[in-house]
């Protein structure tokens, strides 16, 4: 997640506030999720899609439930989510 930072400055911010957030949320199913992310759309196998800064970025993460673990699939623009299936992405290195 850094080196999208790095790459585009303006996300920074958001995507630590986010970060801080899910480290302190204990999700324990999608309506947890929702009760603090309004616009976050559920996607399939568990899969969640946040929107970054005003939607100017898209946050895709596989959220174990069970387990309270997260794992980053995808980050982008929002063009670069317009090209890809949010339910199967694989983290993009």
């Amino acid at each position: 997640m850094v080196g999208f930072w790095c790459k585009h400055p303006t996300a920074k911010q958001a995507l630590q506030t986010w970060v801080e957030d899910a480290i302190h949320a204990q999700w324990k199913t999608p309506q947890d999720i929702k009760v603090r992310y309004a616009s976050a759309s559920f996607v399939g196998s568990n899969r969640v899609v946040f929107n970054i800064k005003g939607n100017d970025y898209r946050l895709v993460v596989a959220v174990a439930y069970r387990f309270a673990a997260l794992y980053i699939k995808f980050i982008g623009t929002h063009t670069e989510y317009d090209a890809i299936d949010a339910s199967t992405v694989e983290n993009q290195s």
